[in-house]
């Protein structure tokens, strides 16, 4: 047995299986190490994508609280808009009267402006139609 065993043969199949099991060994722990570079890889681009995700929410954030305060200066606009609105409404109603009033002196005017004009067309008919006639 002991020259089996240190015979040339079994230490070239000995030596040429463990060369064998070792590289396929190698193989297999090359392979793995890909998948695990590939995974490392993800994961950077992962934290990468998520910082920039973190940047582009803060900005939203603050676009957010920009948007709520213009929505809040916009409503302030339109109590104010709306309060002017009511007092052009009570304004309208009070032009409304003074048309009116200002329709129901136009006949006197009209009646004054055709004395006055009958007093300058004829001076002296006028003034003898008069009770102080000269």
């Amino acid at each position: 047995m002991y020259r089996r065993v240190n015979s040339g043969r079994f230490i070239v199949l000995t030596t040429a299986g463990i060369v064998i099991i070792m590289a396929i060994f190698t193989w297999v722990m090359y392979g793995m190490a890909q998948q695990v570079n590939t995974m490392t890889q993800v994961m950077v681009t992962l934290g990468g994508d998520f910082s920039r995700m973190v940047v582009l929410q803060e900005g939203m954030s603050a676009d957010i609280h920009s948007m709520s305060q213009n929505i809040d200066a916009m409503d302030q606009n339109i109590v104010l808009m709306n309060q002017n609105i009511y007092g052009m409404g009570e304004d309208i109603a009070v032009m409304t009267g003074s048309i009116q009033s200002m329709n129901a002196n136009m006949s006197r005017m009209t009646y004054d402006i055709s004395k006055a004009t009958y007093a300058f067309s004829q001076p002296l008919s006028y003034m003898w139609s008069t009770p102080f006639g000269f």
